[in-house]
């Protein structure tokens, strides 16, 4: 299992507040001039800052701590097959169903896990 830092939620602020349906649940970043979230107030909630940045060998993998390789072709999938790390193939999305299949086979005769199999 890997282990990344914990951070709170980032939400715009007055999310929440019965005036305030429409807004969405996501992170934009203040420009008010008068805005106390803008100045970083303790009581508006935390501020997305390089601080919440997880360390380089923990950064982009998974739960499982494998980290995920984008597959376009043949050459690609043999490259991770040839790796002695822990990853996990992810098929990119334009491939075709004929070069998926080839490519799944390749992948389950070498034991290699495919994210997307469908």
């Amino acid at each position: 299992m890997i282990a990344k830092k914990k951070h709170p939620k980032f939400y715009v602020p007055n999310f929440g507040a019965p005036n305030r349906k429409r807004v969405k649940e996501r992170w934009r970043s203040q420009r008010g001039i008068d805005s106390k979230k803008r100045v970083k107030k303790k009581e508006l909630g935390a501020t997305p800052s390089i601080g919440y940045k997880n360390s380089e060998k923990v950064r982009y993998a998974r739960p499982d701590g494998s980290f995920e390789v984008l597959v376009h072709n043949q050459n690609e999938l043999m490259a991770v097959i040839q790796s002695k790390g822990s990853n996990v193939v992810r098929f990119a999305h334009d491939l075709s169903s004929r070069k998926r299949a080839m490519l799944r086979g390749i992948a389950d005769k070498n034991n290699v896990r495919i994210v997307n199999k469908a």
